[in-house]
Formats: C-alpha cells, sequence, structure tokens
C-alpha cells in the first residue's frame, strides 16, 4: 500500500472509510506519523490473506481518489506575505467549488499552500490553481528583492554621505544637497513605506516601520536632513541583515534535505524499479550499490558492508555492517551492495527527525523576535499618539502653529527606536569587530551578549576535541620485526583501499619516508579487514575475529596488548604474513582519531573562567568516550547519542546549571547547535549545515579561539 500524503488528514479519512465498507471490517485506523495502519475484522467473515488483499485495495482506492499539489515561494517579506494570503482568499471560492482543502504556512522565509483535491479533473483544477494562489513578490527588472534591499542600502549611505559632505564642506549648491538628501530618503525607506502601508492596509497594524519614515521627514522639517538619512540608513540595514539571517535559516534547512537521495532502488518481484523516496512503504526492499547514501531507515536482509555514519553519529571510522543491522537515510554505504528493509517511511526518519528538530530550534529562537513585535506595535502607537497630543493640546491653548509643529518633529526624532532597529549598541558591534579580527564571528549583538552568560559548554567529539580523522598511533613489533618493516608491509597492503583506516597507516609511511612495495591480489573483507600480496608474501591486516575465521590463533601476547589498545579508545589491528617459510605474526598497529594538542588545555582553561560544567557529547562508543573525556579532563560525558539524545542532554543540563554552549562541527551536531542558548561551530572543517546553524563560528578552525571569546563577550557586556 502506498504512503499517504502527510498535509492533512483527508487521504487518511478516505482510507478508512473505504476500508469500513467492506463486510467483515469492523474498525480501522490509521496512524500517519507511523504509517501503520490497524484493521480490526471478523475472522468468521474474513480469513487474514483476504484482509491484507482488501488494505491494499483501500490504500490504491485513497491514492487514486485525493491528489496532493504543493505552490512555495522563497520570498520572505510581510509584503510579499500578504499578496500571497491575497491571492489564495482570492481563489478560496472557486477551490471549495472543487471540494479542494487549502493549506498555508509561512516558515523560514518560506510559503507553502498545500492544496488536496479529488482526483481527476478538480485535482488539475487546484495545480492549475496553486502557483496563483502563490504569486512571486514584486520585482524590479526581474531582481529578487534581498539583492535590492543590498543595493539600495549602499545608495542610502552613498547619498546620505555625498549631501552631508557637500553641505558641510560647500561641494555642492544646497539646492543639489537637498537632491542627495532627497534620494538617500527614497532609497532607504522605499521597502519600509511598501511594507509599512500595506500591513497598515492588510491587518490595521501600525508597525515601526512608519514610525522610522515619520521620524526622518521630521528630522528633515526640523532641518535636520543628515539625522534622518542616518536613521534611514539603520534602518534599511537592520532590514537586509533579517533577509539575511532568513536566507541563511532556509538554507541550513536544504543543505540538511539535500543529504537524502531523491530515489531509490526498490525490488518489485523479480524487477528492479527506481521510485520516489517519499513512495516507499514499510517493507519494501531496496537495493544500495557500493557508495551510495542510503535513502531510507532500514534493516539490512542481504549483504555485508560499512557505513560512514558520521553526518548522523558522529562516529569518527565506518561502521561494520551486516543482516540485521540498521542503517540511516544519508549515510553512505561503503564497498558492499545491501538490500535493505524499509523500516521507518521518508517523514519519520532520523535524517528527517534532524531536519524537524532545527526547524524547531529556530522557531524557538524566533518567539523573541516576536515578542519585539507586538512590542513595536505598541510603541509605535504611543509614540504617534505622544505626538499627536503635542500638537492638539498646544494649539487648543492658542500657541502658534509653526512652533507647535516643530516641537512636534522634534519628539518623533528625539523617540526614533534606532536603537530597538539595530539592537547592538557601540560596545557590541566593537567587540563582534575584534573577535572578526581574532577569528571569531559573532551572527549578532544577541549571541554576544548570551556567549557572556554561559555557564555549561557541551562538546562534540569528533572534529572538535579531536582532529576528526585517523592517525597511527602505535606499533607493537612482535619476534623480533623491526617497525619499518611492519610500515612498509602495511602500508604496501592498504595502498588500494578506500578505508580511512588504510590512509591513516599510507599516510604515516610516507611521513616517515618509507618507500611501499606493489601489492597484488588485494581483497578486503568487510568487517575484518583486507589481504594482498607484497614481495612475494601473502600479507593479513585485520581484527582478531580475521583470523579466527581461518583458524589462526593469536599469541596471548598479542592478545593482551590489543585489549590494551582497545580500551585506550583505539582501533588495534594484527599483521600477520605468510611465504615459503610458513606464516607468523609481525605485530600489531593502532589507529585512533587523535586528541587536538591543546584540547585539555583549553578544558581547563574555561574552568578558570567560571563554566560550571564541561561536558562531552558524542555518537561514538562508551569506550572510546570515556578515553577522550579522560584525556580531555572534561565533568561528563554521554555516549553513543543520536542527535535527539544530544538536545535532550542539552535541555537537561540547561535546566540544572543555567545558559548552555554547544560545539561542534558536524551534521549530526545542526540540532543541538540550533537548540543550544549558543551554538558554536568550527569553521574550518565544519560542514555548511553546522556554520549556518550556528550564533558563533571559529574561523580558523582552532578551539583556543573559544576561551578568548567567551572574555570577550563578559567584557563587552561589562561595558554596555
Amino acid at each position: 500500500m502506498k504512503p499517504l500524503p502527510p498535509e492533512n488528514t483527508r487521504c487518511t479519512s478516505v482510507l478508512q472509510d473505504t476500508l469500513t465498507g467492506y463486510a467483515g471490517v469492523r474498525a480501522a485506523q490509521f496512524d500517519l506519523h507511523s504509517g501503520q495502519l490497524v484493521l480490526e475484522y471478523d475472522p468468521r467473515t474474513l480469513r487474514p490473506e483476504h484482509a491484507l488483499q482488501l488494505t491494499r485495495k483501500a490504500g490504491r482506492t485513497a491514492w487514486e481518489r485525493v491528489q496532493h499539489c504543493r505552490a512555495q515561494s522563497d520570498e520572505a517579506c510581510a509584503a510579499c506575505l500578504h499578496l500571497m494570503a491575497q491571492g489564495l482568499d482570492t481563489r478560496y471560492r472557486e477551490l471549495a467549488q472543487l471540494d479542494v482543502i487549502p493549506q498555508a504556512r509561512f516558515e523560514h522565509g518560506r510559503m507553502e499552500i498545500h492544496l488536496a483535491a479529488p482526483a481527476g479533473e478538480s485535482a488539475q483544477a487546484a495545480h492549475q490553481i496553486a502557483p496563483e494562489a502563490a504569486p512571486a513578490a514584486p520585482r524590479w527588472t526581474g531582481i529578487p528583492r534581498e539583492h535590492l534591499e543590498v543595493a539600495l542600502t549602499l545608495l542610502t549611505a552613498l547619498f546620505g554621505l555625498l549631501a552631508f559632505a557637500g553641505e558641510r564642506l560647500g561641494w555642492f549648491a544646497p539646492a543639489w544637497s537637498a537632491l542627495l538628501y532627497g534620494a538617500a530618503f527614497l532609497a532607504g525607506g522605499y521597502y519600509g513605506l511598501l511594507d509599512g502601508v500595506s500591513e497598515l492596509w492588510h491587518e490595521r497594524r501600525l508597525n515601526v516601520d512608519l514610525l522610522m519614515i515619520l521620524a526622518a521627514l521630521g528630522a528633515a522639517f526640523v532641518g535636520q536632513p543628515a539625522e534622518g538619512a542616518a536613521l534611514l540608513f539603520l534602518f534599511s540595514l537592520s532590514n537586509t541583515l533579517q533577509a539575511y539571517a532568513l536566507d541563511r535559516s532556509r538554507k541550513a534547512i536544504e543543505k540538511l534535505l539535500d543529504l537524502r537521495p531523491p530515489t531509490a532502488t526498490v525490488r518489485r518481484g523479480s524487477r528492479l524499479v527506481t521510485l520516489p523516496v517519499e513512495d516507499l512503504v514499510l517493507g519494501d526492499v531496496v537495493i544500495v550499490r557500493p557508495g551510495e547514501r542510503f535513502p531510507i531507515d532500514g534493516e539490512i536482509l542481504e549483504g555485508t558492508s560499512t557505513a560512514n555514519q558520521a553526518s548522523i553519529t558522529g562516529e569518527s571510522l565506518p561502521v561494520p555492517k551486516a543482516p540485521g543491522d540498521t542503517v540511516f537515510a544519508g549515510t553512505v554505504n561503503g564497498n558492499g551492495a545491501l538490500e535493505v528493509r524499509v523500516t521507518r517511511l521518508a517523514n519519520d526518519t532520523t535524517l528527517a527527525k534532524i531536519v524537524h528538530m532545527v526547524e524547531e530550534a529556530q522557531e524557538s529562537k524566533a518567539n523573541t523576535q516576536t515578542r519585539l513585535d507586538t512590542f513595536e506595535q505598541i510603541y509605535a502607537l504611543l509614540v504617534l499618539g505622544a505626538a499627536l497630543l503635542l500638537i492638539l493640546i498646544p494649539l487648543a491653548l492658542g500657541h502658534p502653529f509653526q512652533s507647535t509643529f516643530y516641537r512636534a518633529m522634534t519628539w518623533l526624532v528625539v523617540a526614533s527606536p534606532c536603537a530597538l532597529v539595530i539592537s547592538t549598541p557601540a560596545s557590541i558591534l566593537s567587540a563582534i569587530a575584534n573577535g572578526a579580527r581574532q577569528g571569531i564571528l559573532f551572527k549578532g549583538g544577541i549571541h554576544m551578549e548570551r556567549t557572556a552568560e554561559l555557564r555549561v559548554i557541551a562538546f562534540d567529539k569528533t572534529g572538535t576535541l579531536t582532529e576528526g580523522k585517523p592517525a597511527l598511533t602505535d606499533l607493537f613489533p612482535w619476534e623480533g620485526t623491526s617497525p619499518e618493516e611492519m610500515l612498509r608491509l602495511a602500508a604496501s597492503a592498504e595502498a588500494r583501499s578506500e578505508h580511512p583506516l588504510a590512509a591513516a597507516i599510507v599516510q604515516a609511511a610516507e611521513a616517515r619516508g618509507i618507500a611501499t612495495s606493489e601489492a597484488a591480489e588485494f581483497q578486503a573483507h568487510t568487517g575484518q579487514g583486507i589481504e594482498a600480496i607484497v614481495e612475494g608474501r601473502r600479507v593479513w591486516l585485520g581484527n582478531e575475529r580475521m583470523f579466527q575465521m581461518r583458524g589462526v590463533r593469536v599469541p596471548a601476547g598479542l592478545r593482551q596488548q590489543m585489549q590494551t589498545l582497545e580500551a585506550q579508545g583505539k582501533t588495534a589491528m594484527l599483521l600477520y604474513t605468510q611465504g615459503e617459510e610458513g606464516g607468523r605474526f609481525l605485530g600489531l598497529l593502532a589507529v585512533a582519531d587523535t586528541l587536538r594538542p591543546d584540547a585539555a588545555d583549553i578544558v581547563a582553561a574555561l574552568k578558570r573562567l567560571g563554566i560550571r560544567k564541561t561536558v562531552m557529547l558524542t555518537g561514538d562508543n562508551e569506550r572510546v568516550a570515556a578515553a577522550i573525556a579522560a584525556q580531555t579532563g572534561v565533568d561528563e560525558f554521554h555516549a553513543e547519542l543520536l542527535p535527539e539524545d544530544k538536545v535532550r542532554v542539552l535541555h537537561e543540563l540547561r535546566r540544572k546549571y543555567g545558559p548552555t554552549a554547544m560545539v561542534g562541527d558536524g551534521v549530526n551536531d545542526a540540532p543541538a547547535l540550533a537548540s543550544a542558548d549558543v551554538g558554536i561551530a568550527m569553521g574550518g572543517a565544519g560542514t555548511d549545515v553546522a556554520l549556518e546553524t550556528a550564533d558563533v563560528v571559529l574561523m580558523a578552525d582552532d578551539l583556543s579561539h573559544l576561551p578568548y571569546a567567551i572574555g570577550l563577550a563578559r567584557r563587552a557586556r561589562q561595558v554596555v
């Protein structure tokens, strides 16, 4: 049975009505979230196989009777939203006649309109209406509004500065200065006037846009046009920055969605068909070839491979996969072909939950902006009401109109909410510039203020406290073998492998100037290791399981050393060769994601700054996490976490200790970065999603800048 679209319950009702109309069916309940259908039937009337046939038939009926279409706009302005709402209103009567259900949502700068309609002519008409219900925003010569806002902001500054300089230095005649001031007013106030009038007309709301424009006009009236131009420049700049923030938020979501393939190869009997991921149903068998991304969450039915799960769990090394193991949508398959049974629908995968958590966190932070908008409405009404009283009361008492109007305009200028518009005093701006020179990017004054209040800092492990890539850490020769011979044979055998562990061994040999030999008959054994012929000898390099399956006994001394290395969070590999003289073990090699050299010092510095709790959050296993935590000196650690688990732990830390920061660099860190009071991303190694979701970016990928950033934020707060 095909999955039903999640936008509304129309399909669900059609499905349930269809099923309950069959003889023998007592009740039917469909859960949109899990995609499961619960059918209660009379076993005396229906046999189980007949009930299953009915559900499949009903699913096809629901899909044929109800179709969905969607129109969306990426415009992020209030005026555009009103136009879209108008478009939907003007079509609502026609939609109602077609038995069409319209739904609209405006989120992260994007408005989506969903229309559910009966199949056939009504559905075709709905598909035609949807784009018309969400018209594009007004553009000049096809240029998007956000680009025009940037251009108009720059023109406002240019015209204002030229007029001011010409006025003070006598470059122009007064008429030319007035003309330039007029151009600055027009450029700086165009969109403010457009949005303000639109909101006043459609919602009967007086917003701060019109108040700023009236204040600027008041400044010009009292003979201070430079102040009016400056107000409009600051106001225009703030709107441009807001549009940029909306666009950044939208792109972060889009890049998360891009991790998942749009289609999947599905087995249908003896045929393989390509279907959109949204059309997959529970129990479908998906074929995933080597190197492809998994399109869905599922369970492996056949085949062995490895999976790079860094985007979901943050694990630094690929994870072996065999039948019965779970795989996640958006992660990368290794060198084996797999058959995967779908266990979660497209809108319920772990990756989909990451997207949802990022959206929820960003929406939560946007509540502050909503409260500010409410205050703006009240503030604008109070200021204009006071200005009106300053005119009416003196006139009623017989004061001359000119001086009365002058005082009212002066009040408008004095009460102009420029501090609200920019929301960052000069000390904060200075501190932001200081941080930028040190490679610390604060994405706004509010984030610097929150950084000054931090009491807890949580770190991701891979790529944050560690280097993020494996390196050779130990060579343990056995029975007289030299370290150089061990590394030469191991690197020669691994030269053809694409595994990250192989790259670490080859790079170690190159760094030590050890020449490698050509390998032949290379074979990779998933979850075990590799073998190849090097210098006339067959070389095996892998874990203990590899040798157990071949009946080769590992010496007790090597086994004990291997256990010691693994207890330190390292991946230990046995090196074994077989030639004419027989087979023997040459020793052990250990590879690990190495700790950043200054990680422990940075944790200690944060504690000296008064940070109450330092925590490590990782998707890696308990053994590796414990080893890294001990080396860094963090107060506590949490291992084997999925992205939603990191968010849960952050909420608990905030409840116990106060404002909390999350420091990370990966896709799996995005929900935690978005939900923390301050999200801090590593700029050099960080993914685009992490960089766009975070509030602060350490551009040089240098964790030592973190204590400096906190100290800088606290000094700025003291000045404020």
